[in-house]
C-alpha cells in the first residue's frame, strides 16, 4: 500500500527524517549516493522531500511484511491499476 504525501506530513519530523535517512543508507550501500558529511545528509534530505512531494518517491507500507520504506516510483509494480 502506498502512504500519500499528505499523510506523511501529518508523522512528526523525526520520524519522516530517520525514514528518507535509512533510504540514503540504503543509496550508500548500491553506490547511488557517495557523500557522507553532514551538509550533504542534509541536502540529500531535502531532495528526498522535494521528491516525495513531486511523486517521484513514494512510501510503501506492506502489512503483510510489517514494513514500510521510500521507494522510487518506477520500481513499484503495483498490483491495482487503479494505483498508478
Amino acid at each position: 500500500m502506498l502512504v500519500p504525501y499528505e499523510a506523511l506530513n501529518q508523522l512528526p519530523a523525526e520520524t519522516l527524517e530517520n525514514l528518507i535517512k535509512e533510504f540514503l543508507i540504503g543509496q550508500l550501500e548500491d553506490g547511488s549516493f557517495a557523500s557522507t558529511g553532514e551538509d550533504s545528509l542534509q541536502t540529500a534530505i531535502a531532495h528526498c522531500r522535494t521528491a516525495l512531494s513531486r511523486g517521484e518517491l513514494v512510501v510503501e507500507f506492506s502489512e503483510e511484511e510489517e514494513s514500510i520504506a521510500i521507494r522510487r516510483k518506477e520500481d513499484i509494480v503495483s498490483a491495482d491499476p487503479a494505483q498508478d
